[in-house]
């Protein structure tokens, strides 16, 4: 080894183990949803966008094989409940629970 890179280990281990200071609080965690409400928020997002998608899509797919309207319908309405609609009801959710958990905390 050259006296170049003796010098600059020390450095690189030191810091590889830097700790942050022990006054800093974690952060609280959420609490977790229970599976019988997240079963009950997947279906207010689900139920509207198929009922809606269905009455605005029938005229267009009127002569189609069900499978495939089933199909069609699902390409749309699994994405738009995934990324639009169900973060939306879970955020209403954890509000109201927060809510409802610092009211009854006073």
């Amino acid at each position: 080894m050259d006296a170049a890179s003796k010098t600059t280990a020390p450095a690189v281990a030191r810091a590889a183990t830097f700790q942050p200071p022990q006054s800093a609080a974690p952060a609280a965690a959420p609490a977790a949803v229970s599976i019988h409400v997240r079963a009950a928020i997947t279906w207010l997002a689900i139920f509207p966008l198929v009922a809606v998608g269905m009455m605005a899509a029938a005229p267009l797919m009127e002569n189609w094989h069900p499978v495939f309207r089933a199909m069609a319908l699902t390409l749309v309405v699994v994405p738009t409940a995934v990324y639009v609609v169900l973060p939306r009801l879970f955020a209403v959710h954890g509000r109201l629970a927060r809510r409802r958990s610092t009211s009854a905390g006073s």
